[in-house]
């Protein structure tokens, strides 16, 4: 069986093929590294499990980006060296700089053990902050008998969201929803919003949205609530998920 479980921020696993993908992992206790918004350290919550009971049985890692909320110097120091980790163009090279030995970058798309694992586009934002946040990915997990998802990664809905969604079908798409700013640039919000992540539920209209990347980091200004708000206002809280750190979903077509 497919399942998905939030760990905190964007850090999650998925369960395919009976395979354990960690993406972006955000391993670090709270307030262990710099902050986002001035406001405070980050991450601003606990992990909701033991380091030991998330890096169980992971079989492989995925790495959307390299800003420290998405593979952090924690990450760096406790995942296994020889662990396979898959990552966007560019970003080989500085993740085997932490002595990691088996990391692949994916141009268009893999095959890992019976899992195709396809690479997304997507953009940090908008306006002039887009041109700071450097380059970002998504990933599309495939097999054969059970439901494909989607996991945009840091981006706003946009065109190249759009695209991936009328490509690959995906029976879940994992957004996140966290409507972070970058102080200075506040009216460019680098995440989508809950007014964004309705409109994602309202263009893919055959999927299961999961809203993450909430109540993690001092820069987000949305919360779990008000993308419930949100959902029930817009009569699709029952496509839109919203799960608490540690919950695990079972996936199902």
């Amino acid at each position: 069986m497919a399942t998905f479980q939030l760990i905190r921020s964007a850090t999650l696993k998925v369960r395919m093929n009976g395979l354990t993908f960690l993406i972006d992992p955000m391993l670090g206790e709270k307030g262990s590294f710099e902050s986002y918004g001035n406001l405070a350290n980050n991450p601003i919550s606990d992990l909701p499990l033991n380091v030991d009971d998330i890096l169980t049985a992971v079989d492989a890692v995925l790495v959307s980006h390299l800003h420290k909320d998405h593979f952090d110097d924690a990450a760096r120091e406790l995942l296994q060296k020889d662990i396979p980790i898959f990552c966007q163009p560019g970003d080989q090279a500085r993740i085997a700089e932490s002595g990691f030995t088996n990391v692949t970058e994916i141009e268009t798309n893999i095959e890992f053990k019976g899992v195709t694992i396809t690479r997304t586009g997507g953009n940090h934002g908008r306006g002039e902050i887009e041109k700071h946040m450097g380059k970002v990915s998504g990933f599309v997990l495939k097999v054969e008998g059970e439901p494909s998802i989607y996991i945009v990664g840091d981006s706003i809905f946009n065109q190249k969201v759009k695209q991936a969604i009328d490509t690959h079908k995906p029976d879940y798409i994992v957004t996140n929803s966290g409507g972070a700013f970058i102080p200075g640039f506040e009216s460019d919000l680098i995440l989508m919003d809950e007014s964004e992540t309705i409109d994602v539920a309202n263009y893919a209209k055959n999927s299961k949205i999961i809203a993450i990347h909430l109540e993690a980091l001092d820069h987000c200004t949305v919360n779990r609530a008000s993308i419930q708000r949100a959902a029930l206002a817009s009569g699709l809280a029952d496509r839109v998920h919203i799960p608490l750190d540690g919950e695990e979903l079972a996936l199902v077509k």
